[in-house]
């Protein structure tokens, strides 16, 4: 066991419930810690179910093209913690001795009291952060936003609120209202927002937030849109039109990431022109969504040919945008989808298999070796069958490869796989790939 996670499963301990939402916690840690919070970098703050770190990924892309240095803040990491913790120039990853110092001053300023793991590690990052200088801070919110670890900063330079699903019903809310309450009071008085589309239940409570909190609003579709037009993304607001290259990005939703990226950076009065956007909208880099496999260990235990993709994406929301990717890539170039899928018992299979109801052949379930907190593989093909999906349960990723090479060998057509459902099982894939993100 290395030193890092070492640290990390002994922080893991300290508190014995996974989630347990509040800032008391934080803010005790934190006045220890001599409030690195109130030493940041000018901050924006990202809240939502879906696109949160792809909206971070196209403003960090475009920020560092403009020479802007950036500290970057997100969760989960798919196979190594420091991905979770980007510092300055060039966005490069926390490095071992660093991290190593942070955790350990955060566990000893902890003194054994009990704190959840994700506040004490939102600690260490909120130290480097402050250790070190950066023009700009893109702070990601772990859940919900209320009493997220990271809901600690007064006033940040904009909020962003993106896309607003159901998830994690059981700790902010069962309805949409609920759960857009709990996000949308990441809203600081007097800050600007800006909303990426939403359901008119989300959009109302935003909307009496924002009145509440005399935060200037800047909601898409309103105040801005973004779209595709000939092959190039554009962008218009109250300023006029900006002509910009679409994103790397696979997918339609995100031409409307960028678009709420690009109107974030604005808000926040960090906007360098379409010159560096456009550098940085073709730099953007943001692993696990709609990832291409090309190669790699993985790819070699696909029948010859398969297209390979990667998608975290774990709720509802999210399997309808990578379902309508699939459906789109079906139009223009028609192969069998077969699914590799394992999932969280938190998350909820059957809304997520209907997404693919009619689009996907079958369904391989898979246990997620990272994470003791995955659904049984068998349960999981039940759920897919309620969904009206076909499923077979497998021990692994090897035996459901293995499964559909064989089926492919038996139709003569190379598939289309797509291995998702989880994040730590997109992790798992990487590094069995291996492709540890930079």
């Amino acid at each position: 066991m290395d030193q890092i996670t070492a640290i990390l499963d002994r922080l893991l301990a300290l508190h014995p419930r996974q989630i347990d939402l509040s800032l008391e916690r934080m803010h005790r840690l934190l006045a220890a810690l001599g409030h690195p919070e109130r030493r940041l970098p000018p901050t924006i703050h990202v809240a939502g179910t879906n696109g949160k770190g792809s909206v971070t990924a196209t403003m960090r892309a475009i920020l560092e093209a403009s020479g802007r240095r950036c500290h970057v803040y997100t969760s989960p990491h798919l196979v190594a913690f420091n991905e979770r913790i980007r510092l300055g120039d060039g966005g490069r990853l926390v490095s071992d001795p660093r991290l190593i110092a942070a955790l350990d001053v955060c566990e000893e300023a902890n003194a054994g009291n009990e704190i959840t793991f994700f506040e004490i590690t939102t600690a260490a990052a909120l130290l480097l952060f402050a250790e070190e200088p950066a023009d700009v801070l893109l702070l990601e919110v772990g859940l919900g936003g209320r009493l997220d670890a990271t809901n600690v900063v007064d006033a940040p330079l904009c909020s962003v609120l993106t896309a607003i699903s159901l998830d994690h019903e059981k700790f902010l809310g069962n309805t949409l209202a609920e759960i857009a309450a709990e996000k949308a009071a990441i809203l600081k008085p007097g800050c600007p927002v800006v909303v990426a589309p939403q359901e008119d239940e989300a959009m109302a409570v935003i909307e009496r937030a924002a009145v509440r909190t005399r935060s200037p609003l800047a909601r898409f579709g309103q105040e801005f849109v973004a779209y595709a037009d000939r092959g190039r993304l554009v962008f218009e607001d109250d300023d006029g039109l900006s002509d910009l290259p679409l994103p790397v990005l696979p997918g339609a939703h995100q031409v409307v990431n960028a678009g709420v990226a690009v109107a974030a950076l604005k808000a926040a009065g960090l906007w360098p022109g379409e010159a560096d956007a456009a550098r940085g909208l073709k730099a953007v880099y943001w692993p696990g969504r709609l990832q291409a496999l090309t190669h790699g260990p993985v790819v070699d235990k696909c029948p010859p040919g398969a297209e390979v993709w990667l998608d975290g994406g774990h709720n509802p929301g999210a399997a309808l945008t990578v379902a309508a990717y699939m459906g789109d890539l079906e139009e223009r170039s028609p192969r069998r989808l077969y699914l590799v899928t394992g999932m969280l018992t938190t998350k909820d299979p059957v809304g997520f298999f209907r997404a693919f109801h009619g689009l996907a052949r079958h369904v391989a379930t898979v246990p997620i070796q990272s994470t003791n907190a995955a659904r049984d593989p068998f349960e999981l093909a039940d759920f897919a069958r309620i969904a009206g999906l076909e499923a077979t349960p497998f021990d692994g990723l090897d035996a459901a490869l293995a499964d559909i090479r064989a089926c492919a060998a038996r139709d003569g057509v190379p598939p289309r796989i797509l291995i998702c459902g989880s994040l730590y099982l997109v992790g798992d894939t990487l590094s069995a790939n291996g492709m540890a993100p930079r």
